[in-house]
């Protein structure tokens, strides 16, 4: 097959969700497929890892998309109808130079990452199209929205759950939409009436996420993940370290709270103190892992499944979840993973797995059992692959694993 992938960013380093899920699904895609690429790139620097992504990708398109274009979108679309986050990609170069790509190189099928990038493929003509969701983006501005105590972006923020929840109505135009998790899915299939909705989560670099026994005897230190400059994160951040932490403390005085991501915004900078440390960018975030007791997710906005849950769970770290990153992943409580829907089931599940070093044990076990099994890339490569042969009208494909059935 000759895939067209269309991604909202340039997929390296693999840092952060969405460029971590495209560059793993070329990886393992592009050892049975032709794969194509177009991108933006808002940072020149970029260039340099252009030799990195031709192991994979058969031919390579970057749109140049400065940040300050970004901003005049956005500007000059305040009128519009079309949501902040749509106007801020929109490029007539881009346009151009992906249907050119489609025009010279016979592509089977297309890959549209994110609602944002659904702009240049909803009207595509006889080549089967996939929009692949992160999660039900409405559903993030809904629950952003009403975390936000500024009365004045309050409103803005209403305003672009709004444009969003319109805008959403274009996964009608694709032969196929997937989402992360089955609250997703359900979701959209309400809201727009539509079933064509499949689940992709999201998976786990099981050579990178490894270990062949964690340490359980640590019990001093707590660790939360992500990129700090995503608002879900910082937020998350702030909420555990001065709504939960605080709790924990009175009952483990000695232990740390690790805030491990790059570009920490000033909020989250200042929280840094003897027992709250913020590490901003680090070389292995693996090796946090394995120098954790426990692994936190306390995050209030969005929805789909959440590397910052899988990854810790993969090296056998117990992990304590709110349901935002629960959902997504199929995971027994008080068996595989801990869900905890407010704070004060936050300060009990993390007091309980400190005190017991056993309890730790066998939630850090059997997370890595389930998620080893179940979240690999090359499982969800796979179903992916299923995907596009079932638009494309051919035989599924019966590899490595078992897949579940498209419906």
């Amino acid at each position: 097959m000759n895939i067209l992938f269309v991604a909202n960013r340039f997929p390296y380093p693999p840092h952060r969700g969405d460029k971590l899920k495209i560059f793993n699904l070329a990886k393992q895609l592009s050892r049975r497929h032709n794969l194509y690429l177009i991108t933006f790139i808002q940072d020149k620097n970029d260039y340099q890892y252009m030799d990195e992504l031709r192991k994979y990708f058969s031919k390579i398109d970057l749109v140049y998309l400065p940040q300050i274009q970004s901003v005049i979108n956005c500007i000059t679309g305040v009128f519009s109808s079309k949501p902040f986050q749509v106007s801020y990609f929109k490029s007539r170069e881009f346009e151009e130079r992906m249907n050119d790509l489609i025009s010279n190189y016979n592509i089977d099928a297309i890959h549209t990452q994110h609602l944002r990038m659904s702009q240049y493929t909803s009207e595509v003509k006889d080549i089967p199209t996939i929009l692949d969701l992160p999660d039900a983006y409405s559903l993030y501005w809904k629950r952003r929205s009403k975390l936000c105590c500024n009365y004045f972006k309050k409103k803005l923020e209403l305003l672009e759950h709004k444009k969003v929840l319109e805008y959403e109505r274009v996964i009608k135009k694709f032969d196929m939409t997937l989402v992360c998790s089955s609250e997703d899915k359900t979701l959209l299939k309400n809201d727009h009436d539509y079933e064509s909705i499949n689940i992709l989560p999201n998976g786990i670099d099981t050579t990178t996420f490894y270990s062949e026994s964690h340490d359980y005897k640590i019990n001093d230190r707590i660790i939360f993940t992500g990129n700090m400059d995503y608002f879900p994160n910082s937020d998350a951040a702030v909420y555990f370290s001065k709504e939960i932490f605080p709790e924990i403390l009175k009952k483990f005085p000695d232990v740390k709270f690790y805030i491990v991501g790059q570009k920490p915004p000033q909020k989250v900078k200042e929280l840094q103190s003897e027992n709250i440390i913020v590490t901003g960018f680090v070389d292995s975030i693996a090796d946090e892992y394995k120098n954790s007791s426990i692994a936190v997710s306390p995050v209030r906005v969005g929805a789909g499944t959440l590397n910052k849950v899988l990854e810790p769970m993969a090296m056998g770290v117990p992990v304590v979840s709110s349901s935002i990153g629960f959902e997504g992943i199929g995971a027994a409580h008080g068996n595989e993973i801990l869900l905890a829907e407010n704070k004060n089931e936050f300060i009990e599940s993390v007091t309980n797995l400190l005190s017991d070093q056993n309890y730790r044990r066998r939630i850090g076990e059997n997370g890595k059992n389930h998620v080893t099994q179940n979240f690999s890339w090359e499982r969800v490569s796979d179903t992916l692959e299923n995907y596009f042969y079932s638009i494309c009208g051919q035989d599924q494909y019966t590899g490595r694993f078992a897949m579940q059935k498209v419906v």
